[in-house]
């Protein structure tokens, strides 16, 4: 099965809501930090309600500490610098879907070392989307196509 991770999340109900969406869909989400908020804030806790304890969380200490807890599987970055859209992209079971920092995306350090790189087309001039938007749009393909 996909998998979703967020890198050093910065708003406590977009990660709350992510978390809640993986608990529904029985995904793993994975939290790499530092995250910009503590796990007990209660945005958290609101924005995740109960389904918090119900859903599958790993936390990475790092960057270096996910990709080598998720060696030999692609991690598929959302980014708004790439040119290929999700849908056009073979998701495949295994996959890591990986979201950016609301503030800053990720570091170029990242966007080397990802196996792929995918966009939400959007229309000309809108910057981007809620990150858990797009985490929820780009999930519902990637299951879409492992499933069918």
């Amino acid at each position: 099965m996909i998998e979703l991770a967020l890198y050093q999340p910065d708003i406590a109900p977009n990660a709350a809501t992510i978390l809640r969406m993986c608990a529904c869909l029985g995904l793993t989400c994975r939290i790499i930090e530092p995250a910009g908020f503590i796990m007990s804030d209660a945005q958290f806790r609101r924005a995740g309600m109960d389904y918090l304890e119900k859903a599958a969380l790993v936390r990475e200490p790092s960057w270096a500490a996910f990709r080598q807890a998720t060696a030999g599987r692609r991690t598929v970055l959302m980014t708004t610098r790439a040119s290929l859209a999700c849908w056009d992209f073979a998701f495949e079971p295994g996959d890591v879907i990986l979201m950016g920092r609301e503030s800053s995306g990720v570091p170029e350090e990242v966007h080397r070392q990802v196996e792929a790189r995918l966009t939400i087309p959007m229309q000309p001039g809108l910057r981007s989307l809620n990150v858990a938007v797009a985490a929820a749009m780009v999930t519902g393909e990637a299951l879409r196509q492992i499933r069918a």
